[in-house]
């Protein structure tokens, strides 16, 4: 029998498949679209390839694309749900603190359920990483967790890790940046006029900013791959992705840069609508655990 089970919220970007491999519960979050006055809501719950490239294919003929966090109510449903299961023990691991209130949330959530289940143990802890970066997270603990390891251990190696996920994500269209409030309108036409791609990444406040500006394309993969080398990766679990926002083309081409330069051959995944919404179509990412904290 496993010591505790693992709760997260879709934010971590796992795939239908292996949410039900890993045996974890999953809060979905909400996002809308929206273009003249039609405005439809729908749940991040996505269970084909297809729906993801429909997703950004609505975001390129000019639908809105909005998120909100994982409410106080969808996170007492979700608990709710793993009590009337049985139960007893568990670890949440939510998105990060610097982007939304998601943890407040989840803590908020575990003390109302309590009410009703008062003999559960249940523990949120916010990662300081999103998207396939939380989901990293988020199979580390599963893995640990079938290996017979405690849950404060699990907690102990995220809090100790969380900040050693490197995010280094090129931004192709800054429409989504600047609807955001990531850059100003002003800078957005500028940065689009000269073919700057902007390089963001997570600091250690866990929050998601502007990094550095490279010209064209070329020079934003070849950047990408020189920041990857200055990097180790984390011997115990060397897993390392590259997730896109419906860009096979180009996340294939920076594998193979990868590849090349370091034998290293990552993952590719294609990003969930709640954090492709911002980062927007033809975005790419390289994200990892390494041995050393982030850069800023």
């Amino acid at each position: 029998m496993r010591d505790f089970e693992i709760s997260t919220d879709s934010n971590c970007d796992l795939y239908a498949n292996e949410i039900k491999e890993l045996e974890i519960y999953v809060g979905h979050l909400n996002y809308t679209f929206s273009k003249g006055n039609e405005l439809t809501e729908h749940l991040d719950n996505f269970t084909e390839y297809s729906e993801y490239v429909d997703f950004y294919n609505k975001i390129r003929s000019g639908y809105v694309a909005k998120t909100s966090i994982l409410s106080l109510q969808a996170h007492i449903d979700l608990f709710t749900e793993m009590a009337k299961a049985g139960i007893k023990k568990v670890l949440h691991i939510a998105q990060s603190d610097g982007l939304s209130p998601t943890i407040d949330n989840a803590n908020k959530a575990i003390e109302m359920v309590k009410e009703e289940y008062p003999d559960i143990d249940y523990v949120a802890i916010e990662s300081k990483t999103t998207t396939i970066g939380e989901g990293l997270l988020v199979k580390i603990a599963c893995d640990m967790r079938d290996k017979g390891k405690d849950r404060q251990e699990v907690i102990d190696f995220i809090q100790n890790n969380k900040c050693k996920i490197q995010h280094i994500v090129m931004v192709d269209d800054l429409t989504c940046l600047k609807r955001g409030g990531r850059i100003s309108g002003p800078k957005a036409m500028i940065a689009t006029m000269l073919n700057i791609k902007p390089i963001i990444e997570f600091g250690m406040n866990g929050k998601l900013d502007v990094y550095r500006k490279e010209m064209g394309v070329k020079k934003a993969l070849k950047s990408m791959v020189e920041e990857f080398k200055s990097h180790t990766l984390n011997k115990q679990y060397p897993l390392c992705y590259i997730v896109h926002c419906d860009n096979s083309q180009r996340a294939e081409e920076l594998q193979q840069m990868v590849f090349a330069e370091t034998g290293i051959k990552p993952e590719l995944r294609i990003m969930g609508p709640i954090i492709g919404a911002h980062v927007g179509p033809g975005g790419i990412a390289l994200g990892f655990l390494s041995n050393e904290d982030r850069p800023f």
